[in-house]
């Protein structure tokens, strides 16, 4: 299936320390009457389904990525972004670049190469238990199963149906990283798949927040 992508960057007058966390509750704030941009719904229950907005600051930098209907909003709202406001920081943004591109969300013949740009949270509570009760081989199994998972979690998130097997091959190592101020396991490093999926999208846990940023190795 094609998905349509927009990459929204800002250039702003400083390197930007705070996270993609702080990015998104800008917006959250600025824009509330956009479910998709907050990820809430009323009673201030989270819509669980991928993430069509996500923000990211990669080298001190602010980016923002819209999926189809996300792209559309992001659409109609980059006009209104003047500055960002972190707390009691305040960025004014010289520059904004808008990039709308369609790409294939699809599984391949071919064997496709991508880089975690973002540390990657694949473990939750259950399987970080198992990470650390097994070997090295049986560590990058588990790995692989789950970045399959989360590929198939994003496809039926986006109505894609798969209709063959997804094979995969992570070489990662594991990162320290913190969510919410809580300390976690992230991955840093390569994988190999099956499957071919859009650069800077993000795979795993919070990617909302900008973790699991992925992008093509070309040859």
């Amino acid at each position: 299936m094609k998905v349509k992508i927009l990459l929204f960057s800002f250039i702003c007058d400083k390197f930007i320390k705070e996270t993609g966390d702080k990015l998104r509750g800008y917006f959250a704030n600025k824009f509330k009457e956009y479910t998709l941009i907050h990820h809430h719904l009323e009673n201030n229950k989270l819509l669980y389904k991928l993430p069509l907005i996500q923000y990211k600051i990669l080298n001190g930098k602010p980016q923002v990525l819209g999926i189809n209907q996300g792209a559309e909003i992001l659409q109609k709202i980059y006009e209104e972004i003047e500055f960002l406001k972190f707390g009691e920081n305040i960025y004014p943004v010289k520059e904004k670049n808008i990039v709308l591109r369609t790409e294939y969300f699809r599984i391949t013949k071919t064997i496709n190469n991508y880089q975690f740009i973002t540390p990657w949270l694949a473990l939750n509570e259950e399987n970080y238990k198992k990470f650390l009760a097994f070997d090295r081989v049986n560590r990058s199994k588990l790995l692989e199963n789950i970045l399959i998972g989360n590929i198939i979690s994003m496809a039926k998130s986006l109505e894609y149906v798969i209709k063959e097997e997804i094979v995969a091959i992570v070489k990662v190592k594991p990162t320290k990283v913190y969510l919410k101020g809580i300390p976690m396991i992230g991955f840093l490093g390569t994988f190999q798949v099956n499957f071919h999926l859009p650069d800077y999208i993000g795979l795993g846990k919070s990617v909302s927040r900008g973790f699991g940023t992925i992008k093509q190795l070309k040859e």
